[in-house]
């Protein structure tokens, strides 16, 4: 499938933070065949991801990034914190094994102590601070307390009543912590760790959250959430759960403390009551994610701002426990094949390597046939898509089915407009798939022209009179009552995608 389209540079900048945006990966473990630290290295390196965060501080994995540039974050284990939050000497010591032993080959630039400690292991809850004010202190020994910050990841779901955003405040049984960890953030000019999973939201909110919404798929404004206090739109969960956590802070009087989103990510298959865990969600998930924060688009709080995220994660992780989708978040299999090709177009990215013709819009299976003959007739119509290899004796003729020819038209029109966000919709009966879809002579728009007829996204527009878009007096010569049915959707169409 050649290497993943995926470039991680940090591109944009954040105003309120000491570096660029950027995102990074989380790397778990529980693979049944782990690759060894050299190969994850070389991944790494391949797909140009520059930025990476470790459950844990893993001495041959720390090595084997050593002198390579990519920013590391480490993590002080759950299991670790009792000790360390009730000794000075202990924090000093991990310090000293974990992170004065590898800087500055290894590029550590963040301390991760414990991950979801308040909701995962609350008897650590009242030393959490402590454990994070003693680590800090050794780094100040050391003078990397300026290069490498100490934070605590935390479920989104310590924010309480978090739609309307600014309504939205931390769980008030927490606050003999919450307060002085968000004093130590803003003291040290640290972050707020935040676990940000759109996918947990809208499978937890019965029907409430749309799927689009969750996905970042483009919403018509009578759509987007509205909150009614700041009048400010979200059209994502992601921006909304993000700018909740800002307000929850400003409700305790912190204003100046950057979040850096620690996990997000889409699962890419489930079991039965997973129906939504799918490679073509977490793609679309997790694509455009990444457009999101690279594009430097900001939340609707703070605009021009956006959020340095790590997705989760790395790779599938087989020995999960739990129902399927524990089990496939993952970029990469074991052996750094990827689970899907990320469609990163238009996003502004150094590229790892050209994968721009390796996904295809088609047909989505069991999409009704009048809908799909709808969207195919305005493609070869208003969409100004050249359907002229669909007609009789032409390459993509056979099969002669409404299936096969709207794949083709909607292939056409998803690369002509150059696979922007929302042309490989149309109304619901069409999908992005990274399998090539030509066959025989018929060659797809987007299979890179394998024959030499790669039509390339930037050609010129077709006029609308042009003969080129030869399926009119095919598809709009029906019968008088069908033909009311394409002229109420061309209507429609046009007015979606003109």
């Amino acid at each position: 499938m050649g290497l993943l389209f995926f470039a991680l540079f940090l591109v944009v900048s954040a105003a309120s933070a000491d570096e660029d945006a950027f995102i990074g990966v989380n790397i778990g473990t529980a693979l049944s065949d782990m690759p060894n630290p050299t190969q994850v290295v070389a991944l790494l390196k391949a797909q140009q991801i520059h930025h990476v965060r470790l459950y844990d501080a893993d001495r041959a994995m720390l090595l084997a990034l050593a002198n390579t540039g990519i920013r590391v974050t480490v993590s002080v284990p759950n299991d670790q914190i009792l000790g360390i939050g009730q000794s000075n000497a202990t924090a000093a010591n991990w310090v000293s094994r974990n992170v004065l032993a590898h800087v500055p080959a290894t590029n550590i630039t963040a301390i991760a102590v414990g991950s979801e400690v308040l909701s995962t292991l609350p008897n650590a809850a009242p030393i959490l601070v402590s454990a994070m004010k003693f680590i800090h202190s050794a780094l100040v020994a050391s003078n990397l307390d300026s290069q490498i910050k100490v934070s605590t990841p935390h479920p989104s779901s310590i924010i309480l009543d978090s739609f309307p955003p600014s309504q939205a405040f931390f769980n008030r049984s927490w606050d003999p912590v919450t307060v002085p960890l968000l004093k130590f953030l803003q003291s040290t000019g640290s972050f707020l760790m935040l676990n940000v999973y759109p996918y947990y939201d809208y499978m937890q909110s019965n029907g409430v959250i749309p799927l689009d919404y969750a996905l970042f798929r483009p919403l018509s404004p009578t759509k987007e959430a509205v909150d009614p206090n700041t009048l400010l739109h979200y059209t994502n969960v992601f921006d909304a759960v993000v700018d909740a956590g800002y307000f929850a802070m400003s409700y305790l009087n912190f204003t100046n403390i950057p979040i850096v989103v620690t996990e997000s990510g889409w699962p890419s298959k489930g079991d039965s009551s997973e129906p939504d865990a799918t490679l073509d969600n977490a793609n679309t998930y997790n694509s455009n994610l990444i457009r999101h924060v690279l594009n430097n688009t900001g939340t609707p709080k703070h605009p021009g701002i956006a959020i340095s995220t790590y997705i989760y994660e790395l790779y599938n992780e087989d020995l999960k426990p739990g129902p399927t989708s524990e089990k496939n978040w993952g970029l990469f299999d074991a052996n750094g094949v990827p689970t899907y090709i990320l469609r990163l177009t238009g996003s502004g990215t150094v590229l790892a390597n050209d994968t721009t013709n390796q996904t295809f819009c088609v047909a989505r299976v069991g999409a009704d046939r009048k809908m799909l003959q709808a969207a195919l007739d305005w493609a070869c119509g208003p969409g100004k898509v050249d359907c002229s290899p669909l007609l009789q004796g032409q390459p993509c003729y056979e099969p002669d089915t409404v299936v096969a020819h709207s794949s083709y038209a909607f292939d056409a029109y998803y690369r002509r407009m150059a696979m922007a966000d929302g042309t490989c919709n149309f109304n619901g009966v069409a999908t992005v798939t990274t399998t090539d879809p030509s066959h025989g002579s018929c060659i797809f728009p987007g299979s890179g022209g394998r024959n030499g007829t790669f039509t390339n996204s930037t050609s010129p527009v077709p006029s609308s009179n042009s003969t080129a878009s030869g399926c009119h007096s095919r598809y709009f010569g029906s019968s008088d009552a069908f033909t009311s049915l394409v002229v109420v959707g061309v209507l429609l169409w046009s007015a979606t995608f003109l």
